[in-house]
């Protein structure tokens, strides 16, 4: 059962983030001339290892840290003076949880739902049923994962313009990771505009029509998947007739391992019409080629030991 969303009459972007500057204390510079905007009806993915500034920067959206510097707009207000009247047009996901434990699951989601001004009773019952969450039970009865449940019931019951989810799927298994998904996409046709921080690349692969990297609170990379994907070597796995002995010394070829007929290796953006050129002289049996991946961007700006295994919701680690 899809959710029934009203159209929204939207703003042009709903986040403009122009040089934003957040200090904590002299040595601490938590964002550093930070630039991000998220146009009015996508889902934008925001990736960074721990410490880079994702989580800093959506407490600048909701009001609850005042920039040193900069220009911040949400839905064209300004967070830090206008967030009353804004937090009824935003819904908040964070990554973890916590809850009043003598409250059952259903009195936390009106409640969250009364503080952005009510919730719609119709979407809130078929969130309840997609979600498979028992109302009825109490908060400390409740695994991590049902708490999750119970944040994200009350945000997508809300009728806003605009949702920050902060690891919005922490904790859920991956049946209820496809129904977050079923739901943003919803959001998505229905004009929302949505900022995901995720660490789960392929989550953000599936959803996300921009995506912004950043790093040490900068803005590294920011575009579409078309646009980022040229910042990396497509992979090729071939077979030949004639072996491919000299693969290794092709313009633009880089990490080839070649076993009798069988090569593997990497091409450089604008080299594969050349490296083609060559392999067709070797009477080519099959060939796979598979463009760059997110799991590839974050390699590219963070090195190796950053990136998790593809689906996993284990968190990226700064290399040291």
């Amino acid at each position: 059962m899809k959710l029934v969303i009203e159209e929204v009459i939207p703003v042009a972007t709903a986040i403009t983030i122009s040089g934003l500057v957040k200090d904590f204390g002299p040595r601490s510079r938590a964002l550093d001339a930070l630039n991000l905007q998220v146009r009015t009806g996508e889902v934008h993915g925001f990736l960074g290892p721990n410490g880079a500034g994702k989580t800093t920067t959506i407490r600048v959206l909701l009001g609850m840290l005042r920039a040193d510097a900069g220009r911040v707009s949400v839905l064209g207000g300004d967070p830090w003076r206008d967030a009353v009247a804004l937090h009824r047009r935003l819904a908040y996901v964070p990554g973890e949880v916590n809850l009043w434990p003598n409250l059952t699951g259903g009195e936390a989601i009106d409640l969250l739902g009364d503080l952005r001004g009510g919730l719609d009773a119709d979407r809130r019952e078929a969130l309840l049923e997609r979600f498979q969450l028992d109302p009825t039970k109490k908060i400390r009865a409740y695994s991590k994962g049902n708490r999750q449940k119970v944040a994200l019931v009350a945000a997508f019951s809300s009728d806003v313009e605009l949702y920050l989810l902060d690891e919005p799927t922490s904790g859920l298994d991956p049946l209820m990771e496809s129904v977050f998904q079923d739901v943003v996409q919803e959001l998505r046709a229905a004009g929302r505009s949505i900022l995901l921080s995720s660490h789960i690349l392929s989550e953000v692969e599936a959803l996300c029509d921009r995506v912004t990297i950043i790093r040490a609170g900068r803005a590294a990379e920011s575009g579409t998947f078309d646009e980022l994907r040229h910042l990396t070597r497509t992979s090729v796995v071939v077979d030949t007739a004639v072996p491919p002995t000299s693969v290794a010394r092709w313009r633009g070829v880089h990490d080839a391992r070649v076993h009798d007929s069988h090569a593997e290796f990497s091409v450089d953006p604008g080299e594969l019409n050349n490296v083609l050129e060559h392999l067709v002289g070797l009477q080519v049996r099959s060939m796979i080629t598979s463009p760059p991946t997110l799991e590839e961007l974050f390699k590219r700006h963070y090195g190796e030991d950053t990136v998790p295994a593809r689906g996993s919701g284990a968190e990226v680690v700064t290399s040291r």
